[in-house]
């Protein structure tokens, strides 16, 4: 495929909603993180996204989404990847002060969601992230995931929110690829996989990139699954997504990928604690012992 005919990339091609390390008693181990998005961008990710739902958004505060997007940072210049940060909310307020922080602390793009929760209206959907848009410079990414917020981005909405000039692309994770194919054509915005059981898919059909909770594990052949649609080897890129798939089940299969995503990395050596912050609780003896498994005959342990 030539360069030019690939998907434009504003926010990179392979990223990781990445985990937020936090020590055995829940503080924040800032170190495990600049060290976790370093091994991140060396397995070939170029997307690095803090504080979203797999950061454990909900139960980190202000000053510690300030130190994390701080850290990380300053400790990926010049190692050409970009950090996302989260900024999702149901008080619009609230989401407007999580962007501001997020900029001045050197965050280079944003994911907005609409309002969990409280299921406001379209118009009310559009108003909120229009208000957190508004509320720094940065390039946005919109996150359509109805099944996590109970309200789905209608297309009339995507439309209008398209015409924002910072409003550039949509990490899609609403399992219906039918409907997202027609509004990625539609709206010209830059679509994202926010499903990793689905990258193949949206990859095949022109999405821009991944972004991967599985990619914490398997970074590298999801670097290699872009470059093999990028030159255009379908066969190849299906060989590289069927074997992913183990792993892919194994992180995601219980749908609570912050949770598995930890305990793979620790299992690896690359995070020295899986603790979690409630409402997360940690996985099971058994769910353990199935993942370490899949990892010893996918030939990671």
């Amino acid at each position: 495929m030539s360069e030019t005919s690939l998907p434009k990339r504003t926010f990179g091609s392979v990223g990781v909603a990445m985990v937020t390390p936090f020590f055995e008693d829940g503080s924040l181990d800032v170190d495990s993180a600049v060290a976790l998005a370093n091994k991140l961008v060396d397995d070939g990710c170029d997307l690095i996204l803090l504080s979203g739902t797999t950061g454990e958004s909900p139960t980190t505060h202000q000053p510690e989404k300030d130190d994390l997007t701080r850290e990380v940072v300053a400790s990926l210049k010049g190692r050409g990847a970009k950090v996302m940060a989260g900024a999702g909310s149901n008080d619009t307020a609230h989401a407007v002060r999580i962007a501001r922080g997020a900029q001045a602390n050197g965050a280079e793009a944003l994911l907005v969601l609409p309002p969990y929760y409280n299921r406001p209206s379209q118009e009310g959907v559009y108003q909120h992230i229009l208000a957190v848009t508004e509320a720094s410079d940065l390039p946005v990414m919109l996150y359509d995931i109805p099944g996590r917020t109970g309200v789905k981005l209608d297309t009339a909405t995507l439309l209008r929110l398209a015409e924002h000039p910072r409003i550039i692309g949509v990490k899609d994770a609403t399992g219906d690829v039918a409907s997202g194919f027609i509004k990625m054509e539609r709206t010209g915005l830059e679509y994202y996989s926010g499903d990793d059981s689905l990258n193949f898919a949206w990859l095949a059909h022109g999405a821009s990139g991944v972004i991967s909770v599985a990619g914490h594990v398997i970074g590298s052949g999801l670097r290699a699954l872009v470059t093999e649609i990028d030159a255009g080897d379908l066969p190849a890129a299906r060989a590289e997504a069927a074997k992913q798939r183990p792993i892919v089940e194994a992180i995601m299969g219980g749908g609570q990928g912050a949770v598995m995503a930890k305990e793979a990395l620790k299992l690896l050596g690359a995070l020295p604690s899986a603790t979690l912050r409630l409402p997360l609780v940690g996985a099971s003896t058994s769910q353990i012992a199935e993942l370490a498994a899949v990892l010893r005959a996918e030939g990671l342990m």
